[in-house]
C-alpha cells in the first residue's frame, strides 16, 4: 500500500503543500478552520509526517539528534526532559539512541543520528574519542552534556563537579567524620573533577584521602564497597563514602546492607545527581543536585543559538551544584 503523502493530504483538504506543512509543524500562522480541515484529511489518509524526509527537503533541519551514553540512569532521564522542552519551544524534534557507554556502539550510534541530517547533535556523557566527536562537528553543530571540550565548533554544558563533591566533603567533615572514602566514576569523564573536589576538600580539613576506583553504576558501587571490606575491619571501617553518582550510592548502600553495616547509623553515603531515584521515601539519598532540566535547556538553546542566531563561538556553560540534605548522612557513632 503507498504511504500518503503531503501533496495527497493537500488534494483532500483543498489547500497547498505549503499550508499542510504549516500545520504539520504547529504554526500559529493557520487559521483553526484550515487547521481542522487539514488535521481531518491527514486522519482519514492515515498521513503521518515523516521527519526523514521534512529534513531532507529543507535548508535547516528540525531535527536534533541526542545520544544518551546510559538509559538505566534517570539522571538522563531529567536532562532530556529539559531538552524537550526547549525543543518544543524552539519547534524542533528530538531523536534519541544509546551507545551504551560503549566508544565503538557510540560511533554506530552517532552515525546513525548524523544519516538523518540533523540540524544538531546533542551528546550524553560521551565516551566516544575526540577525533569521531570533532568529526561529527564538522557535519552539524554539537553540544556535549558532561564533558568537557577545547574545540571551537563545539559547546560544553558541565555542573562544578570540583565545587559539588567539595561540598559533600565539607557537610560530612562538619558532621565529625574523620575516615571519608570516594568512589570515583572510572572513565566518565564527569569524574575526574568530582576525584579533584574530594581530594582538594579532604586537603582542606586535614582528612588522609582514599579513593577507590569505580564506576557510574549500582553494580560498581556495591563491588567497591566489598572491596573496602577487605581492606578494612569492622572496628575501623569507614564512616562516610562520597559516591560518583546516585546510581553508585545506591548500589553501595545494597552492599554495606548485605554486609549489616546500617545506614547511616554505621556508615553514611553521599551521592550525585540527585536523580529521581535519590527522592524516593526509602532511599532518600542525600546528594548533590545538578539542575537537570536546566542543563537540558541549556544544551537545546545552545543548539538554536548557532542555527538561527549564526552564533559560531563556543559557549561553555557551567551550572552550579547544590547539596540535597536528606537521609544518609548522619554525625558517625562515637
Amino acid at each position: 500500500m503507498t504511504r500518503p503523502t503531503m501533496e495527497d493530504v493537500a488534494a483532500r483538504a483543498g489547500v497547498s503543500r505549503a499550508l499542510v506543512s504549516l500545520v504539520m509543524r504547529g504554526s500559529p500562522k493557520v487559521s483553526e478552520h484550515r487547521r481542522r480541515a487539514v488535521q481531518e484529511a491527514a486522519k482519514e489518509l492515515g498521513y503521518h509526517p515523516h521527519a526523514m524526509a521534512r529534513s531532507l527537503a529543507s535548508r535547516t533541519s528540525n531535527l536534533v539528534g541526542v545520544m544518551v551514553s546510559d538509559l538505566r540512569n534517570t539522571f538522563f532521564a531529567d536532562v532530556v526532559e529539559g531538552m524537550d522542552a526547549a525543543a518544543q519551544e524552539a519547534d524542533l524534534e528530538l531523536i534519541l539512541n544509546t551507545g551504551r557507554r560503549s566508544a565503538a556502539r557510540e560511533r554506530t550510534a552517532l552515525e546513525s543520528l548524523l544519516a538523518f541530517r540533523p540540524g544538531g547533535i546533542i551528546l550524553l556523557s560521551p565516551v566516544l574519542p575526540a577525533a569521531a566527536i570533532r568529526e561529527a562537528a564538522h557535519q552539524c553543530p554539537l553540544v556535549m552534556v558532561s564533558r568537557s571540550s577545547s574545540m571551537s565548533t563545539i559547546d560544553t554544558v558541565n555542573d562544578d563537579g570540583v565545587r559539588g563533591v567539595g561540598m559533600a566533603v565539607d557537610h560530612l567533615a562538619a558532621q565529625g567524620h574523620r575516615r571519608i572514602v570516594h568512589f570515583d566514576g572510572g572513565a566518565a569523564f564527569s569524574a575526574a573533577p568530582r576525584r579533584k573536589g574530594y581530594l582538594a576538600a579532604m586537603e582542606r580539613h586535614g582528612l588522609e584521602p582514599l579513593v577507590i576506583p569505580s564506576e557510574h553504576t549500582d553494580a560498581a558501587g556495591m563491588a567497591a564497597v566489598r572491596t573496602l571490606l577487605k581492606l578494612f575491619p569492622r572496628n575501623n571501617f569507614p564512616t562516610a563514602l562520597v559516591c560518583g553518582n546516585d546510581f553508585n550510592a545506591i548500589g553501595a548502600m545494597s552492599a554495606l546492607e548485605d554486609a549489616g553495616l546500617r545506614v547511616p547509623h554505621d556508615v553514611s553515603v553521599i551521592g550525585y545527581d540527585n536523580s529521581s531515584l535519590a527522592s524516593l521515601r526509602h532511599i532518600a539519598l542525600t546528594t548533590i543536585d545538578q539542575p537537570r532540566i536546566q542543563i537540558g535547556r541549556l544544551a537545546v538553546d545552545s543548539l538554536v543559538e548557532r542555527l538561527r542566531d549564526g552564533r559560531t563561538e563556543p559557549v561553555r556553560h557551567r551550572v552550579s551544584p547544590v547539596i540535597v540534605i536528606r537521609s544518609t548522612a548522619r554525625p558517625p557513632a562515637k
